[in-house]
């Protein structure tokens, strides 16, 4: 039981550090349509929120699993309101030619 939960902190540990430095090295012109991207997976993430959530397997899973689907949200609709403020900047505007 130790080992498992010993791997799955080591493995946690290296895919932040790993996230961390991906996105760092990401231009800033790319943010965006990566972000759409994410919101998907994000959707996806929701989808087994639920799942977790309302799988009856207890009250621990349920309290992470509404935790995951509050987080996951948040980033669905930032993420969402983001590229959409990135998509009004290359509308034109009234009037102009």
């Amino acid at each position: 039981m130790i080992e498992a939960l010993l791997g799955s902190v080591v493995i946690f540990t290296l895919a932040t550090f790993l996230g961390v430095e991906l996105i760092n090295r990401v231009p800033t012109t790319l943010h965006t349509p990566l972000m759409s991207g994410a919101n998907a997976i994000s959707g996806i993430t929701i989808a087994g929120a639920l799942i977790v959530a309302g799988g009856g397997h207890g009250w621990i899973s349920t309290v992470i699993g509404f935790l995951a689907v509050v987080f996951a949200m948040i980033n669905v609709v930032g993420g969402y309101a983001v590229t959409d403020r990135m998509l009004q900047m290359f509308k034109r505007k009234p009037g102009a030619k």
